[in-house]
């Protein structure tokens, strides 16, 4: 396991003092991507194979928004690795070691020369350290689209500060773009994000807004193909 100390800043804050959820997402990437230091043989052999892993689904349960000064605690954890995917928990903790935020997530290990999927071998997979798998609310990592009533809304331009080091759209920022179509009353409770194909700099994504019985799935287009599917629950 993995943790980060953090600290509720203004800058993280959303109007009310609240923590904002493209924060506490962006706390969950920054202890994942560190953690890779935990595992110095596997992150060999992704640096000698030209790989990296890349998020392909996260569902987070929001137990409590913290808020302004609040001291935090994120912690990740593998709980399990497959040929091409690996399976973590990252969770956010207050003060009292109470959870704010549980998430699961999946991610993909890619080629980075040619951003296909890439197997590891069965002796890293052996290498990796798995921790037991923490207690949520598991869902399922496919977002079905509904097939009609979508409403399609003006474009949105991925700028060059949305990119990462990856060199295409952020997944927080997917997640952040979405929030901006939802009612000004919408209180998010859940959260299930399927990332599908990333978006590059300058390229537009066309939101298409579906309402459910549970709450709101946001779909984000690019070239015609799906980018990625966002589904808020109240």
């Amino acid at each position: 396991m993995y943790s980060l100390k953090y600290k509720v800043t203004t800058s993280t804050c959303d109007s009310e003092g609240r923590l904002k959820l493209y924060s506490a997402l962006q706390m969950m990437q920054d202890c994942s991507e560190m953690w890779i230091d935990t595992e110095p043989g596997v992150k060999q052999y992704f640096a000698q194979q030209n790989m990296a892993q890349l998020l392909a689904f996260r569902q987070v349960e929001i137990m409590r928004v913290p808020t302004y000064k609040e001291e935090l605690t994120v912690t990740t954890s593998v709980y399990g690795m497959k040929s091409m995917f690996g399976f973590r928990n990252t969770f956010i903790y207050d003060a009292q070691g109470k959870p704010c935020y549980k998430t699961w997530s999946m991610g993909a290990f890619v080629d980075l020369s040619n951003g296909k999927l890439k197997r590891v071998d069965d002796a890293t997979i052996a290498s990796m350290t798995l921790e037991p798998q923490l207690e949520m609310n598991y869902r399922d990592r496919r977002i079905i689209l509904p097939k009609e009533g979508g409403l399609t809304l003006e474009p949105i331009k991925v700028l060059r500060a949305d990119i990462d080091y990856n060199k295409h759209l952020n997944n927080a920022n997917y997640v952040r773009m979405a929030m901006e179509l939802l009612p000004e009353d919408f209180e998010v409770k859940g959260l299930r994000v399927e990332y599908r194909v990333a978006a590059k700099p300058g390229e537009t994504l066309v939101p298409t807004l579906y309402q459910t019985d549970g709450g709101i799935i946001v779909a984000l287009s690019v070239r015609n193909e799906v980018s990625a599917i966002i589904e808020f629950t109240e």
